[in-house]
């Protein structure tokens, strides 16, 4: 029987794009293992193309075997109504999978020697079954970072040491070891609530991570390491030993990992008739949308700014009326013709790594997912930090003072908080020509290159996957059943 290392993820897009593509980084370079992947069926919507993707992934690498949990047949959970629900929505969904899970890390057991078992930080659940119930060795996968890793690990200690909530917190500075300082209200939003149960599952998580096999996170070292000497030195977690702790990134993978069956994108065919470094790209996941109101606001500081662009325009939120309408219409009137020349408007998807590394692009507008700045660190493209939902904005904050590898566009005080034609207009300029964006672009290639050197025979990174992997292979358990 070979030996096998067992990944479970979460249904979110991005992390299963991680997830997978952890498991292709440890065939790369350690081929002795087969990789068997745990997917939730999630009762809401999370991406469109995961089935196209799984199976392109099935076809490609053939060491690696999905195994899809079914839905949970009671306690059925909400429709995903916006990015806010998902955090309360994946950790009740991993508590009601958990039977299942049970039987199929025994069946998979059956027919493999079951080294470890990897695990999303939303999969917490899962722990009390495979580390508490079977005694598989059992690892956080963590795919947002050291710094996130940092405030997560430390947030059990902050719940102890406080009896307000977040939202009660406001503009209070918050200060987690090894970040810089930031405002309680720029915590995920589903963490405000102090007996919700995301805000629960958070602190859960924390608490578990410190009691795992091994915590493995998506980062290098030269690029978070003020967080990761906090973690290191205990800073994070007070009165606890860390567990082993490794730092395998950058692990990204080759175009928001869908092929999607096409030739080649008509993004790329018009970058390659503009100037080296001259394209502004815009782009924002796999959830990020606006309002028609901002999306307006964004095409007239577009067009005001004279800067050649590339934008991926989703449509507003599903279910609104204004996600019914042609794109023309959720733009200013005569916007793409006016435009055209230095523009480029695509609905709803490109090849954001294919076109990142491209030679004409010169800037990013990010939302500020994990994947999406580490995919803006290999390509050496400065980024504007245009943070949305989940922990964006705190990651807004390691990119823009802690990195130094963007700036940062400012909401409006008003109701809406949009970000205006003219705040945009200025922070395009700035990141596109100015010292200042200068500055950061400079800072970026640097950070390319460790990038690089982290991932080379020798690398900080290729080291601490090399010792994960002798980690997996100490792992000894009692066979399942």
């Amino acid at each position: 029987m070979k030996d096998t290392i067992v990944l479970y993820t979460s249904p979110g897009r991005g992390h299963l794009n991680s997830m997978v593509e952890l498991g292709k980084l440890i065939l790369t370079y350690h081929p002795c293992f087969s990789i068997d992947i745990i997917i939730p069926t999630a009762p809401f919507v999370t991406s469109a193309g995961t089935d196209d993707y799984i199976a392109s992934v099935s076809a490609t690498v053939p060491s690696v075997t999905f195994h899809q949990l079914p839905p949970p047949v009671s306690g059925l959970l909400d429709t995903l109504r916006s990015p806010v629900d998902l955090p309360a929505l994946a950790y009740e969904l991993g508590e009601l999978n958990n039977p299942k899970l049970h039987e199929t890390l025994i069946t998979i057991s059956k027919r493999s020697n079951l080294k470890a078992f990897v695990i999303d930080f939303f999969c917490s659940p899962a722990f009390q079954v495979s580390s508490s119930t079977l005694s598989i060795p059992t690892y956080y996968y963590f795919t947002s970072g050291g710094s996130g890793l940092a405030a997560l690990l430390y947030l059990p200690t902050l719940h102890k040491n406080t009896t307000k909530s977040f939202r009660e917190l406001g503009s209070t500075l918050l200060n987690y070891p090894g970040l810089p300082p930031f405002p309680a209200r720029d915590m995920a939003e589903p963490m405000h609530d102090r007996e919700g149960k995301a805000y629960k599952g958070f602190v859960d998580t924390g608490i578990q991570m410190a009691k795992s096999a091994g915590l493995i996170v998506n980062t290098f070292e030269l690029l978070e390491e003020r967080a990761i000497k906090a973690m290191l030195e205990g800073q994070c977690t007070p009165g606890e030993t860390l567990p082993p702790f490794y730092c395998i990134g950058p692990v990204v993978g080759g175009g928001n990992g869908e092929n999607r069956g096409r030739d080649r994108h008509e993004s790329l065919s018009w970058l390659d008739s503009k100037p080296s470094r001259s394209v502004l790209l815009l782009c924002f996941g796999s959830l990020g949308s606006f309002s028609c109101k901002q999306l307006k606001e964004m095409a007239i500081g577009l067009e005001r700014s004279g800067v050649k662009f590339l934008w991926v325009v989703r449509a507003p939120a599903p279910d609104s009326v204004e996600n019914r309408s042609s794109l023309e219409s959720l733009l200013p009137e005569g916007f793409l013709d006016r435009t055209k020349d230095r523009g480029l408007v695509v609905e709803s998807w490109a090849p954001q790594v294919e076109v990142l590394n491209h030679e004409s692009v010169g800037g990013f507008v990010t939302h500020c997912g994990w994947n999406s700045v580490l995919e803006g660190v290999c390509a050496g493209v400065p980024m504007l930090a245009w943070p949305l939902y989940a922990e964006q904005k705190m990651i807004k904050a390691v990119v823009v003072e802690e990195m130094k590898v963007g700036l940062a566009v400012t909401r409006s005080e008003e109701e809406e908080r949009l970000v205006s034609a003219a705040e945009l207009e200025q922070r395009v300029s700035e990141l596109m020509d100015s010292e200042k964006g200068r500055a950061v672009k400079e800072r970026v290639v640097e950070m390319k290159e460790a990038a690089a050197a982290a991932m080379r025979d020798g690398g900080s990174s290729r080291v601490a996957l090399d010792n994960l992997v002798e980690s997996f292979k100490r792992g000894c358990m009692a066979p399942l059943g």
